[in-house]
């Protein structure tokens, strides 16, 4: 099938940001949209709008969390309500070595999350359907995209965090969030706010933001 131009665009900037992408990885990365876009028709999981827009919205979006942070072979990342695979699908493409265990407490979006990872043959992500109180798995980091306001989530994933540390930073948090974060953040003064407009240059991404807690 012949690709797209968004499709070129994507894989273009992919190879610029991750110049060390092998073969299989962009192959991986190209594969996403048609998988979605499939499953996207059986179960609506992403609006027209975000699907028309899905490289940039979903795909470049989850991988910001990696403009900030190399995950090391070895270590646990955990996503929170993850959704269909965000943002620990495109992660886990990126970082093979590293494991990724997706939640969500609806049952067809992890369907969804299982479903796909087989088709792209990850072996470094599992999966289950769960609400984040409930997990026990203990990790080094959790990712998470917006799915509340920081003063709750962090409760529900305080319990997850390793307290032994490998990498350069401390365990923690990394949470794709958008918008003024001042006040929302004033209670967690440890937090710190990486703009992601100076690693994207689509409008998108002119308010979004990856924030790190160190727990």
């Amino acid at each position: 099938m012949k690709k797209s131009s968004k499709q070129n665009n994507v894989l273009d900037k992919l190879k610029q940001i991750f110049p060390n992408l092998t073969e299989r990885q962009l192959k991986q990365f190209e594969s996403l949209s048609r998988i979605y876009g499939t499953w996207n028709a059986k179960i609506n999981l992403i609006s027209r709008k975000d699907m028309d827009a899905f490289d940039e919205r979903h795909v470049l979006h989850s991988l910001g969390i990696a403009r900030v942070i190399t995950f090391l072979p070895q270590s646990k990342v955990l996503d929170v309500g993850t959704g269909g695979g965000f943002p620990g699908i495109p992660l886990a493409i990126l970082f093979p070595e590293t494991h990724f265990f997706l939640i969500d407490s609806i049952g067809k979006k992890i369907k969804v999350v299982q479903e796909v990872s087989e088709e792209l043959g990850l072996t470094n992500v599992s999966s289950a359907h769960i609400r984040a109180e409930d997990c026990n798995e203990k990790v080094d980091f959790v990712v998470s995209r917006a799915v509340t306001k920081m003063e709750n989530f962090v409760p529900w994933v305080r319990k997850n965090i390793r307290s032994t540390h490998k990498h350069t930073v401390k365990n923690g948090i990394l949470y794709l969030k958008g918008g003024d974060l001042l006040e929302e953040l004033s209670t967690f003064p440890k937090a710190k706010e990486f703009a992601l407009k100076k690693h994207f240059s689509e409008p998108f991404f002119d308010t979004k933001k990856v924030v790190y807690l160190p727990l």
